[in-house]
């Protein structure tokens, strides 16, 4: 595996990531856009891509925004919004095609950064703000994408176990914050948070593909039209806690399946030593098919249609989840805390120490075939502060032992557990 390095500048007090590589045929481009999670402005935040994603100045109708990709030999353009720690992202990407594998007269590359800087800094305006037509049909998207959550009851119970472990943490907010403060939005007060999130935002932006820190600095300089007083810095995420009793929170509504989760808190995060221990740590626990959860409450006991495990280190976290029949809940409980248990006491054996760090290899090495993974592992080093390359990492977690894993396990304390029963308590 070759080693990644991304060459960094800063242009308009803008991050610039670029690795120049010849592997690709498509240029991978990204922007990173993070303000900290807050009630205040979580809504209107997660709105934001939604209206920016209608119309440009030069592009102001959504059939001529989606055009424009078309004569881009069908550039792909995406965004997504999401938490990670304590921060709120919205991503803006662009995939383009390299200018050598078709007969353009006018560089790709340049145009894809002319059309993407207009999205992020020249949205269409009218009277002096957000197009009203668009901010209420986006709304109404955001609106349906919230209303959904409800209907698939293994996301609902995720989101309702991190609402209750984090009740008094803005990481209980969903990235699109809430019906009841998306309703109250207007054109107007949309615009002016616009306006204030981009001279707040930390902007990170990244490119992958066959170019140079030089080129993409220029492009940047040329199409980004913003003035920011000065670069913005990720703090640290607040990953502190309090051991004490575990919360059990029952909740019903009309489900045949029982959903059980648990929300287990560590003071292991990204930019800890022992980082690779807890990955580690949740690969045997419950991330593979031959992880413990899979093996003993899924197969041997049959108590689970589904039991996994997943590790966020950017937020020092574990969330267990399963999906049960609702008479098993006693039982299911008790076996994944026996799990729990048996990792505190180091029953790890050797085939599971090496599966897993095999899985590990596997999913970190098929990264290095995807730009945009590359992009985002990279991405974790500026939100917190930590560098660790993909080759570093991967000898950090062929060298774990099975006692620096059970060390980690004393470090997981369970917190939350959430319930999603039947309404008549079948």
């Amino acid at each position: 595996m070759n080693k990644s390095l991304f060459e960094r500048g800063s242009v308009n007090n803008i991050r610039i990531h670029v690795l120049p590589t010849k592997r690709f045929k498509t240029f991978a481009i990204s922007v990173y856009a993070g303000i900290p999670l807050q009630e205040e402005t979580v809504a209107t935040t997660g709105l934001i891509p939604f209206v920016l994603r209608r119309g440009t100045v030069s592009y102001p109708e959504t059939t001529k925004f989606r055009e424009q990709l078309e004569q881009l030999y069908g550039a792909g353009f995406g965004f997504d919004i999401y938490k990670r720690g304590d921060y709120q992202i919205v991503q803006l990407r662009m995939d383009t095609i390299n200018d050598s594998f078709v007969s353009s007269e006018e560089s790709l590359l340049e145009q894809s950064f002319s059309f993407l800087g207009e999205v992020l800094t020249q949205p269409v305006t009218e009277n002096g703000t957000f197009r009203a037509s668009y901010v209420a049909a986006e709304k109404e998207t955001v609106r349906k994408k919230l209303e959904s959550i409800i209907n698939d009851k293994i996301r609902y119970a995720a989101e309702r176990c991190l609402e209750e472990m984090f009740r008094n943490d803005p990481y209980r907010l969903h990235p699109l914050g809430s019906q009841a403060a998306l309703s109250g939005i207007t054109p107007e007060g949309l615009y002016r948070a616009y306006e204030s999130w981009l001279q707040e935002v930390n902007l990170d932006l990244y490119v992958v593909g066959d170019t140079s820190l030089d080129e993409v600095t220029r492009l940047v300089e040329k199409s980004f039209k913003i003035e920011r007083p000065h670069e913005k810095q990720y703090a640290k995420t607040n990953i502190s806690f309090e051991t004490g009793d575990v919360r059990t929170v029952e909740e019903s509504l009309n489900v045949n399946q029982g959903k059980l989760n648990l929300g287990l808190r560590t003071s292991i995060n990204y930019g800890s030593d022992e980082y690779a221990s807890a990955l580690v740590y949740n690969g045997i626990l419950g991330s593979y098919p031959h992880s413990k959860l899979f093996i003993n409450v899924r197969e041997k006991e049959s108590l689970a249609y589904y039991a996994s495990s997943r590790y966020d280190g950017h937020k020092g976290m574990a969330t267990i989840q399963s999906g049960i029949e609702i008479a098993n809940y006693e039982k299911a409980l008790e076996i994944i805390k026996n799990q729990l248990e048996a990792m505190r006491q180091g029953e790890i054996s050797d085939l599971e120490l090496s599966q897993t760090k095999a899985m590990i290899r596997n999913h970190v090495v098929e990264m290095q075939d995807s730009a945009f993974e590359m992009i985002a592992y990279d991405f974790n080093r500026v939100i917190s502060g930590k560098e660790r390359t993909a080759e570093e990492l991967l000898e950090q977690v062929e060298q774990i032992t099975s006692k620096e894993v059970t060390d980690a396990a004393q470090t997981f304390h369970l917190n939350t557990v959430y319930f999603l029963k039947g309404e008549k308590g079948e």
